[in-house]
């Protein structure tokens, strides 16, 4: 694989973020091409290299092998909230022609008043028959969540699941013992050490995939079978070329039952990819190959900093010697 990806030629992005979004106002990757294709390998800071394998081994695959074949030819998928006010939530879902919202909540230690407010004015957009789901990035300890969500789902006129209350598989079973609303895993699987062996069943209603820190579609396709639940697929903040892929791994899901997580190119100030993958009429298409980026906007998004490209170039190399 060293002989294919190239790090030191390697593309470097940085794309600013409409909001500050899991604490970072500016997106960064790599784009790497093959012989499929383009692919890209963007792991948050907080991935040390062995976890960041995973996401590496989307972008081998997207560049490499290609995709199974789809069982649906376009995915449900939701708005996403950021931490915003409530005016600026209510003019995100309004102007998203989605029927469902994922609102992140839990931004601060003191932030359930903003959380209250935030999810009324979604639910305000979206109207009666909208849906609304939160997000805690498992911040919470299991009698906060329990308190809190009771709270949110009364302010939110009923939500259609909580993501990630807690830390921990044993948490997340107590809070869901708690509660009358579904409890969804997302960090509990795809940080796991072996996420298909992780026993979410009993601690969860509803699995969230990310296929790209999770290795690929055909990967996540058997953690989605190991959970035994419904899944929604959700994206891991990728310009429109790694986004691609979780579409593709929505698509070849033999049961969709929740919107998806991917209509988050909004929130970039912009694409590398001249057709963003921006959801119409609350629907995104299944691609059956990645899109190619455009030689202006790659113009426009390579990264200004010489040290910041060095640094995930190196990156790059290092993850690419585990991989191999």
């Amino acid at each position: 694989m060293s002989e294919l990806l190239k790090p030191e030629s390697a593309f470097v992005y940085a794309i600013p973020l409409r909001t500050r979004f899991r604490g970072i106002t500016v997106r960064e990757g790599v784009l790497l091409e093959g012989p499929l294709g383009w692919g890209e390998f963007c792991p948050f800071p907080e991935y040390d290299d062995r976890e960041a394998v995973g996401w590496l081994a989307t972008a081998v695959e997207q560049i490499t092998a290609g995709w199974p074949e789809p069982v649906r030819e376009r995915i449900p998928v939701n708005c996403t909230v950021p931490a915003v006010g409530a005016e600026r939530a209510y003019e995100i879902v309004s102007g998203s022609g989605c029927g469902t919202a994922k609102v992140k909540i839990a931004d601060h230690p003191e932030s359930l008043a903003e959380d209250l407010e935030r999810v009324a004015a979604v639910r305000d957009a979206l109207g009666p028959g909208g849906a609304i789901r939160v997000d805690a990035n498992a911040v919470w300890d299991v009698d906060t969540a329990v308190a809190s969500i009771g709270r949110i789902d009364r302010a939110a006129g009923g939500l259609e699941y909580v993501e990630q209350p807690c830390r921990t598989i044993e948490e997340l079973a107590a809070v869901r013992r708690r509660v009358d609303v579904r409890i969804a895993a997302d960090e509990s699987i795809r940080r796991a050490e072996d996420p298909l062996r992780v026993a979410v069943a009993g601690a969860a209603d509803v699995a969230v995939l990310k296929c790209t820190p999770l290795g690929g579609v055909r990967r996540a396709l058997r953690v989605a079978e190991a959970a035994d639940l419904p899944c929604v697929v959700s994206s891991a903040l990728e310009t429109s070329i790694g986004l691609s892929a979780q579409l593709a791994l929505a698509g070849a899901l033999p049961d969709l039952e929740f919107a998806c997580g991917l209509g988050t190119v909004r929130l970039f100030e912009g694409d590398v990819v001249a057709d963003s993958l921006v959801p119409v009429d609350g629907y995104l298409p299944v691609p059956r190959t990645p899109p190619r980026p455009d030689p202006e906007l790659l113009h426009r998004f390579r990264h200004p900093d010489p040290e910041r490209t060095r640094w995930w170039r190196g990156r790059l190399a290092r993850v690419l010697e585990l991989l191999d």
